[in-house]
């Protein structure tokens, strides 16, 4: 069934869709410049919200011709360890002292008498 539908067109082939009674954007070329001394020139329509700065060719920002000021950059949120979750529900003394509670029964469940460390 699928065959016969696409009889007498290919994939790919050009739109059925004519250009008749479709009335373009206007556009606006607007002009990048890059620290490498690139010019980039592209076309954006006059109602789209043009972007302060664009990816070159050269990797690098491009930033708009006669643009106004370079918009701020976010903070960056600081990136929470484990090690800071834990600090903020437990002191150090308490850290200390579950550590030891657990070495305990660690030491308990070896069968090694409490108080006696090995010695290296």
């Amino acid at each position: 069934m699928a065959e016969r539908s696409l009889r007498g067109s290919r994939l790919g082939a050009l739109s059925m869709e004519t250009d008749a009674n479709v009335v373009p954007s206007e556009r606006q070329i607007t002009t990048y410049l890059c620290p490498q001394g690139h010019r980039i020139e592209l076309p954006f329509s006059i109602e789209a919200e043009i972007p302060s700065v664009w990816e070159c060719r050269c990797g690098e920002e491009a930033k708009l011709q006669g643009g106004g000021p370079e918009p701020e950059a976010k903070p960056v949120k600081h990136v929470r360890t484990h090690w800071d979750m834990l600090l903020e529900r437990r002191s150090i003394p308490e850290l200390e002292e579950l550590l030891e509670e657990r070495l305990t029964l660690l030491r308990a469940s070896r069968g090694e008498k409490p108080g006696k460390k090995k010695s290296a």
